[in-house]
């Protein structure tokens, strides 16, 4: 019995040694109930909108309130021409644009009946049809509003929805980008940091830092075979969306290479820095892969609004590469938009790109 229980005081400081998978493996769960349960969720809330009022009478006004008055939409402005609403929907000023038509009180007192057109984003699918749904029923309790001031009679509000950049509501136009950013973060960093940890795993490292080449270019050389691959990869998923699930790409075709060259140079960096603070190959993995992957497939907006979850989450989004490359691929690809649209998420890619580098690198060398 103490040779038993001699293993398992063995076992224990084994585990306890590594402070850091120790620690992952304790936070992990509490992290994960903690965001399941109270931070991520499906609700909308406080979805921007924008209204073209075309009638400009107390009951479009009234109406104009009402939605505002809801929690799940903020009004962000008029407008004065239809041409401006997909202006608006470009500079991400609105997902939802509400278009009242000339005459709205009198066709709906005179006949019983008007319209009201509903302009929504459909980058999201999901995201659009609820938009859709809570407003819909906004309106409809308009309506009854209006039915029971006037005690006699019925009205009816019909909704005229138009679905902008993606009308047939495919879900594949919102997970081709996610995907996207998730395989190369996972490729990219993941393999990397396993690649150079595992030289230093085998004592192969030391052979390699007394060679001619200088520390930075062996680096360099274990990561641009992981940057081609990726490549080949982005090219592999482009060809797949566009012949297979039907994904058109909309905008410039060289600009979104561009930005899939950012992003995995980025990745690429994240991964040295993760080498750099680990010491063994299950390590740099579970960093790599739970420290990585869940963040990136709950806080970047690839299944969950950003917007609509708490300060904390919403900050930490902020530092996900992945969050930044997504918006920018779906407004390229989906939206169709040029580099003056994505030139503030570019920036912020490079520079996260060239701090990770910095960081990893000075880390790198301090560590050998």
């Amino acid at each position: 019995m103490n040779q038993f229980f001699s293993f398992i005081k063995k076992e224990i400081f084994h585990i306890t040694r590594d402070f850091r998978t120790m620690l992952m493996l304790l936070i992990m769960p509490i992290a994960l109930l903690m965001i399941f349960g109270f931070a991520i969720t499906t609700e909308i809330k406080n979805t921007s909108f924008i209204v073209l009022d075309n009638s400009k009478t107390i009951q479009s006004i009234q109406l104009i309130e009402q939605i505002n008055a809801s929690k799940y939409f903020d009004l962000t402005g008029y407008l004065d021409k239809l041409e401006q609403v997909e202006q608006r929907f470009r500079l991400g000023k609105a997902k939802l644009a509400v278009v009242i038509p000339q005459g709205f009180d009198k066709d709906l007192y005179h006949q019983g009946t008007s319209d009201v057109q509903l302009i929504v984003d459909a980058s999201d699918p999901n995201e659009a049809s609820t938009i859709v749904s809570y407003l819909q029923q906004i309106i409809a309790e308009y309506q009854k509003l209006q039915m029971n001031k006037a005690s006699s009679g019925s009205y009816v509000i019909k909704s005229q929805v138009k679905m902008l950049y993606n009308p047939q509501l495919k879900s594949a136009y919102n997970f081709v980008p996610g995907i996207m950013g998730l395989v190369l973060m996972l490729i990219c960093s993941m393999m990397t940091s396993i690649s150079i940890v595992k030289e230093k795993e085998q004592g192969t490292m030391e052979i390699l830092l007394v060679s001619p080449l200088k520390p930075i270019s062996i680096v360099l050389a274990k990561v641009v075979p992981y940057f081609l691959i990726s490549i080949i990869d982005v090219f592999s998923i482009l060809i797949i969306s566009v012949t297979i699930l039907e994904v058109p790409i909309e905008g410039n075709l060289l600009l979104l290479l561009f930005l899939c060259t950012i992003f995995i140079l980025s990745t690429l960096s994240l991964g040295i820095l993760i080498s750099s603070i680990t010491e063994t190959q299950q390590a740099a993995m579970l960093i790599s892969g739970m420290g990585l992957l869940l963040p990136t497939l709950l806080l970047s907006g690839l299944i969950f609004p950003v917007e609509n979850m708490p300060l904390p989450l919403r900050i930490i989004s902020t530092i996900l590469p992945a969050t930044w490359f997504i918006t920018a691929v779906k407004d390229v690809m989906i939206k169709g938009l040029g580099f003056f649209a994505i030139w503030q998420e570019c920036l912020i890619l490079i520079g996260m790109t060239l701090f990770l580098l910095v960081v990893s690198i000075k880390m790198f060398k301090n560590r050998l």
